[in-house]
This record gives structure tokens, sequence and C-alpha cells, in this order.
């Protein structure tokens, strides 16, 4: 063996952690992606809808009926038998006053037994509930009270009635000896628990003060336990015939001076009728009487009502206000379009030059987004200013830029790209405009469009 042999030592490759290589093309992953989400627009989209908006008309006003106001002439505890704004026939008992408290008494621990309440009177709030379950609206607190409140109305009254039938033999024994006093009605009509003195008020006395609410006062012998001689029992409403007394600027009052009959929304329940009206003028402020002969029985417990006036009702694709944007555009004579090359959409023929200053023409599809038989309205995307559009069959020309126009409309997104579609609107309020249906160009039922028009611009993609 050589002694002079060398000894070559093997030298380790570069140690690379595959680990740490992962952990930094991971973190690097999510820097480039948080700074892309932040640095770019995002889009929100919004479904297109249908609507009806109206011209926001809402006013509140005073309500007159027929009433008749029946005051007890004894003293003592005070039970009543028929739920508030209910219809009565005459001879319907309607409340019963009890001199030493006896009956009065033996009725509360009667109406205890909840088994015992009539199947009839059973059968009318089990429709109340069903109703109120099939219209309920968890935004609409002022309806779910008022269903409470009538279904302890008619709980209470149902209760007390059958109560009573289950003493009758006592009730009849109290009636005899003068301490028990029961009351029925003497005509048909609509019965309620309050008085507030305007029970006399017609159209013809009515005054200005009588509208303001913040000096308004009634009492309700509903809930009360006891009652004195010339209080008031109850209240019966005569008529189906009623008026709402609504003031109203000089303005709305010139515009109904040609007409008789309307159409209104009440804003309590968002039920609608028809009202015949008339206009008067007291101490300089106008007034319409709107006349009405049915649904009253639906608000006998309002002395005041806010009411909508449906004078112009409009139905379209209902959009938000914060979609709508405008775009400049191009506007070119109708006369410069013709068909033409492998298409038969319309398009222009463009005069051209070459890099040798030889003229030459082009035929372009330019995107329409309007046209009014006169004008077609175009964008800069395939055509610029200063651009001579040549007419067919003629020496014309028409200079791009020469005549310009904005045009409202909104970005349908719904190929992932923004397209400007524009629109006709109808009415407008301070959220939502309806906007017309079958436009050429325009947006249809169920598109999706950018919900901030502004962040938006032509061919933009949608992240």
């Amino acid at each position: 063996m050589s002694k002079n042999k060398k000894v070559v030592k093997y030298k380790k490759p570069f140690n690379i952690n595959i680990g740490i290589v992962i952990f930094v093309i991971i973190f690097i992953y999510l820097i480039f992606n948080v700074y892309t989400y932040v640095t770019t627009v995002h889009i929100s989209a919004y479904e297109v809808g249908q609507g009806t908006m109206a011209e926001n008309n809402v006013y509140r006003g005073l309500v007159l009926r027929d009433e008749k106001v029946y005051y007890s002439d004894y003293a003592g505890s005070l039970n009543h038998y028929v739920r508030e704004a209910s219809k009565v026939k005459n001879g319907t008992l309607i409340y019963s006053v009890d001199e030493n408290g006896e009956i009065a008494q033996m009725i509360a621990q009667a109406a205890q037994d909840v088994a015992s309440i009539d199947p009839e009177d059973l059968n009318d709030i089990e429709e109340t509930i069903f109703q109120f379950q099939m219209t309920y609206d968890p935004l609409d607190f002022l309806n779910v009270y008022s269903f409470k409140e009538n279904v302890d109305s008619a709980l209470n009254e149902a209760l007390s009635l059958s109560a009573l039938n289950s003493i009758s033999e006592y009730a009849k024994n109290a009636v005899g000896s003068n301490t028990f006093h029961p009351v029925s009605s003497d005509m048909d009509g609509i019965v309620v628990y309050y008085s507030d003195g305007f029970e006399n008020v017609t159209v013809d006395t009515f005054t200005p003060e009588m509208l303001d609410e913040s000096s308004y006062e009634r009492i309700s012998s509903r809930k009360a336990l006891s009652i004195a001689p010339g209080d008031a029992a109850y209240k019966m409403i005569c008529s189906e015939i009623w008026q709402i007394v609504v003031p109203v600027p000089p303005e709305l009052a010139d515009n109904l001076a040609d007409d008789d009959t309307l159409r209104l929304r009440f804003l309590k329940d968002e039920k609608t009728a028809y009202a015949s009206y008339t206009l008067m003028q007291r101490d300089g402020q106008d007034y319409l009487i709107l006349n009405l002969a049915n649904s009253m029985i639906r608000y006998a417990r309002d002395r005041y009502l806010e009411i909508e006036l449906l004078l112009k009702e409009e139905t379209g694709l209902k959009i938000p206000n914060s979609a709508i944007t405008t775009k400049e555009f191009y506007t070119i004579p109708a006369e410069y379009f013709m068909k033409g090359g492998d298409s038969d959409s319309d398009g222009l023929l463009v005069e051209r030059f070459d890099e040798k200053g030889n003229r030459t023409t082009e035929f372009i599809i330019p995107v329409i987004y309007y046209e009014n038989g006169e004008k077609y309205y175009i964008d800069s995307e395939k055509i610029a200013a200063g651009d001579r559009i040549l007419k067919s069959d003629s020496s014309s020309a028409y200079t791009v830029g020469t005549d310009t126009a904005a045009l409202k409309g909104v970005y349908n997104i719904n190929k992932g790209y923004a397209v400007f579609k524009q629109i006709d609107i109808l009415y407008q309020n301070e959220e939502y405009a309806i906007v017309r249906t079958g436009m050429t160009y325009g947006i249809a039922l169920y598109d999706h469009i950018a919900l901030d028009g502004t962040k938006i611009k032509e061919n933009e993609l949608i992240y």
C-alpha cells in the first residue's frame, strides 16, 4: 500500500430545514392575501326584486263617529261581559254593578275555571290567535301588543260571562234584593269602554285644538274594579259611517281639488281602503275630510289614526338608491349605424389611417347602452373622442365626442364583472327607487347589481 495515498474527507451537503421553508412560503402567501384583501375594493351585491312604492303622504287625523256614552246609575263592583270593539245586538248583557261585592267576588272565583268557557267564545279566541299567527311580523311590536290586549279582553269577558251563568241563581236573588244590577244594551252597535268628551263632535264643530294630542285625555272603564253613579260605564258606536279629519298643506289641497275619491292605507295594520272626501278651510288651515262606510270596527278604540294617502303608486323593479350612479357616454346619430362584418349587430364604420398615412376603414360593433330612436349611447371602450364615423353610401361623417350625455344606471355583476345598465326611475324615496321593467338595455328581475354604484367601474372584476 502506498504511503502517499491521500485521505479525502466527505463533506455533508448544506442541510435545509424543510419545515422552515414551508412555514416561510405559507407566511408569505398569507401576507399576500391579507394585503390583497385590504387593498381590494369589495363589492356587495343586491338582488333586484319586484316592488311597489307610493308618494310619501303620511298624515295623522282625528276620528269622528256617531257615539253615545252610557253612565252608571249605581255604585259598586264592576264586571264587563262583552269584548271591547265588538258588535252587539239590542238586549245584550254589557256589564253589571254589584253594590255589596258578594256576586262580584263569586264571579271572580268562578272565573278561575277556564274549562267553563262557552264553546262559541272559545272558538272566537282561537280564531283571533290563528289570525295573528297568519299575519305575524316580528318587527311589528305594536301588533303584538294589540293582539295581547285583544286576547286578554276576550278571555276575561268570556270568563266573567261564563262565571255569571254558573251562579245564575245567586245572581237572580241579588237582582231581586236590588243589590246586583245587570245592564243590557238598548240598541245595536259596537261596544267600547272609554270616553273622552269628543263623542258629540262633528265635522262642523271640531276645532283645530282637538288635533293636538298633547292635551288629549281619555277615561277607560274596562279595567276598573268599581264604578260610581254618573261614571261612564261604556260607549256605543251607533253607525258604520265615520270620518277622519286630516290637516293638509295648501299644495296637497290644490292637487286634490279636482277629485272626490282616493285610496288610503292605515299604518296601524297596513290595511287599505277607499274613501270619498271633501276639502274645507278653518282658521287658515286646509283640512281633508275623509268619509268612510266600512272598516271602522278595526279602529273603534282609536281617536287618532296615522294614514298614508296613496295618491301615486308605482310598481316595478325595486333597487336601493346607493346602487344608482351616472356614467358619461358618447351619443351617435342613429343614421350612422349599419350592419356589416360577420354579425347582424349594428355597428359603425370608423375612419382609420395606417403607419404610412393611408386612409382605411374599420367596422366596429360597440356596446350600446341606450337608444331613443334618434341617438345611440356608447362608451369609449372601442372608440375614442376625435374618431370620424362614416355614413354608408354617403360622404357625411360624424366626429365622436361632438355630443355627450350622462345616463343614470346601475352596475350589473351577474357575470363576475361590472356592466353598466341604464335605468328609468318611476318613483324614488330616501332609500329606494322603483325603475321601469322590460327596458332593452336595462336590468331584469333577480339580476345582481353592485350595492354601491360609486365603488365600481365598467368591466371591473368582482371579488
